[in-house]
């Protein structure tokens, strides 16, 4: 066995790894990725207080190290990493709970593009370095920074494949459409990244339909769904629009605001409906059949997104995790080195 091999054998013994092998790190390793990101080792970049931890920039780069990070990478791990120390995200809820939420990296501006994030076919599939080894770099730094393990203090009943890595980028150049971080108060010309506590993709396949009211029915009957944490707890959602839904979309002329409006409204269940199914407390009351309750607090909370191949009548809705008191999507900067 050679050296890097039994290296990668004793971090497995040692609980270092997400189930798949690490690229061993050294001394040059790191030092280029404090170097790529502007940092000196000690530097603390985050803080959980419910953990009682800080997140200091010399464990994030051993772990942008183990997870195949290219140096180049480091800064968005660490604006993502920020943004996961945010109190508005809810690290210790979303990273503990037995709901198993999975970190969501929405990346936006030049660097996407500068560094190959993928933004078109198979965006949340395998394939392209950059969105695996990002969204990979960020759950070992949850595992070995912040002791979020599985079986300790990562509870997950289920969990998700999205808890390896969901990392992806927006198709800014074919969207009909603001780009999300300038929706949320940045320049175009500004790099972010999105942080978002979700349950999982669920993928949503309308092919016949060439309105946008047609188009976007199936999106709200997913949204409604009575098994989803939203229908109760009304988290956040991220609906990602594949190319040919945005063509249908623009060529109905229709806004991101519109859309949100729409799908809010046509994603509410009765009340009665959820009580039913054991979802809301309480017996199903009268007045309850003429009561609604939508999956999101107001048509704001639907993050909405144009990413995706350009083939293919494909999109998909990322449900939220917890309520909308627990968890918010949580768009940082990512500065130029």
């Amino acid at each position: 066995m050679n050296d890097a091999a039994a290296l990668i054998e004793q971090y497995y013994e040692k609980g270092w790894t997400d189930g798949l092998p690490v690229v061993p790190p050294d001394e040059d390793s790191v030092g280029a990725m404090l170097r790529a990101g502007g940092l000196s080792g000690e530097e603390v970049l985050g803080e959980i207080p419910d953990r009682h931890t800080k997140v200091t920039a010399d464990k994030v780069a051993i772990n942008a190290v183990l997870a195949g990070c290219r140096p180049e990478y480091m800064p968005v791990v660490v604006a993502a990493v920020k943004g996961i120390c945010h109190p508005d995200y809810c690290y210790h809820g979303a990273a503990t709970s037995t709901g198993g939420a999975a970190v969501t990296m929405l990346v936006n501006g030049p660097i996407a593009s500068a560094i190959g994030i993928n933004a078109g076919e198979n965006l949340l599939g395998p394939g392209f370095r950059a969105n695996a080894t990002i969204g990979r770099a960020v759950r070992l730094i949850m595992m070995n920074a912040i002791n979020t393990r599985p079986g300790k203090l990562d509870r997950s009943t289920i969990g998700s494949p999205g808890k390896f890595t969901q990392c992806f980028a927006e198709n800014e150049a074919e969207s009909p459409w603001t780009p999300f971080h300038v929706e949320r108060g940045f320049q175009p010309g500004d790099s972010t990244v999105t942080v978002f506590a979700s349950e999982g993709s669920i993928q949503v396949y309308n092919q016949l339909s060439n309105t946008a009211e047609q188009l976007l029915l199936p999106f709200a009957d997913v949204m409604g769904n009575l098994g989803s944490m939203n229908i109760a707890g009304q988290a956040q959602l991220i609906v990602i629009f594949g190319g040919e839904h945005c063509v249908t979309l623009r060529k109905s002329g229709w806004s991101k605001a519109r859309i949100r409006e729409y799908l809010y409204e046509k994603s509410k269940r009765k009340v009665s409906e959820i009580k039913a199914a054991g979802r809301l407390t309480g017996p199903v009351k009268p007045g309850d059949d003429s009561k609604w309750r939508h999956p999101v607090p107001s048509p704001d909370d639907i993050l909405v997104v144009a990413a995706g191949g350009s083939a293919g009548s494909f999109s998909a809705v990322l449900m939220g995790w917890g309520s909308a008191k627990h968890s918010r999507a949580v768009t940082t900067a990512i500065p130029t080195v």
